[in-house]
């Protein structure tokens, strides 16, 4: 088994990935300076092929120490949330993000020369997809179509270039994964002075399900949703991800290649809100909702092929979105409950 190393693993995605690689029997080193969320606990804590360093991966000096004698390095560093984060942090997220890659990318060269670093696994975004007008998004229709608007979806585009810039000129081999709306445990108030507020409820700045369930706890009644609701999206499991993103680091057949991994199923906004209502209140309550101002950047489709992942990786997510919901509504209630949102 391999040793990776895993930046931003006290993230969201980074939790399930840590669980899933200690699972497949990988020894682990997780590096993040809580920047998010604040210090986090996870089951794995004192799993004995699990260590953690607290610090910051815009360090080269530190990834580089670490790197030294890990076999892999997943990339997943970020300042990343959902649609209200991209306009609060629009300068930070590209100038945070891209320092992260510089040092991530300095690091990964240097530890690949001296013998040792067999690949990085770049986690990209669905968001480099943002200006597409035709759907589902395939793989290599981010270089074919305009770039993305949002500050974050052109910095994750450009993750991507370093991928492909560091294998063209250092011979650094790649694989890039682009996860689609994550859904899970684990997400709580984000840290930072900027507050979004929807209705009567000040959202959580992380995603759209966390904010949703958050305010349909509070009660809020009608419900705010913003735009019209029928945007659409892919919610994956973050377990699913992790699966996904683990089969792309070990897989042969993914060296220097890109996979959207999401799930097959669209789901506007609207049914999942109406959804999330329906699992929460009485069945006797009416689903009320308005519709509030939409975020530039909230884009009306972000559907992907899932076709590559699937033949290639053998990669298919299969935890339904009614699943997911069952998880995640009582651990947002919990957090509601203990002041965590």
């Amino acid at each position: 088994m391999a040793k990776v190393l895993v930046t931003g693993s006290a993230g969201f995605i980074g939790g399930y990935l840590v669980e899933e690689l200690l699972d497949r029997g990988h020894e682990v080193v997780g590096l993040d300076n809580y920047s998010k969320y604040g210090p986090v606990a996870h089951g794995y804590d004192d799993h004995p092929r699990f260590s953690f360093v607290e610090g910051d991966a815009r360090e080269p000096g530190l990834l580089a120490e670490l790197l030294v004698d890990c076999d892999h390095l997943v990339a997943g560093a970020a300042m990343i949330g959902g649609i209200s984060y991209f306009h609060a942090y629009a300068y930070d997220l590209l100038a945070t993000n891209e320092r992260i890659m510089a040092a991530s990318c300095d690091a990964a060269i240097a530890a690949h020369r001296a013998g040792k670093l067999r690949k990085v696994t770049y986690i990209s975004s669905s968001m480099v997809y943002e200006s597409t007008d035709e759907w589902p998004s395939r793989e290599g229709d981010e270089r074919r179509i305009p770039p993305p608007v949002s500050s974050y979806g052109f910095q994750k585009l450009a993750v991507e270039y370093w991928a492909r810039a560091a294998w063209d000129q250092h011979g650094l081999p790649y694989t890039i994964v682009r996860p689609f709306n994550c859904v899970g445990v684990g997400e709580g108030r984000a840290l930072g002075s900027a507050e979004v507020l929807s209705g009567n409820v000040k959202l959580a700045m992380s995603h759209v399900v966390p904010d949703l369930v958050q305010k349909i706890l509070k009660g809020q009644d009608p419900l705010h949703i913003l735009g019209s609701g029928q945007q659409v999206r892919h919610y994956t499991y973050g377990g699913d991800l992790a699966r996904g993103i683990a089969a792309a680091m070990e897989h042969p057949a993914a060296h220097n290649d890109d996979f959207n991994l999401s799930t097959a199923e669209s789901t506007t906004v609207l049914a999942l809100a109406e959804l999330i209502w329906r699992k929460i209140k009485r069945p006797d309550v009416p689903f009320r909702h308005v519709s509030d101002e939409p975020f530039a950047h909230d884009v009306a489709k972000r559907v992907p092929d899932v076709t590559k992942a699937r033949d290639v990786l053998g990669f298919t997510a299969t935890t339904t979105l009614d699943t997911m919901l069952d998880e995640v509504i009582p651990w947002i209630s919990r957090a509601v409950d203990e002041g965590r949102l």
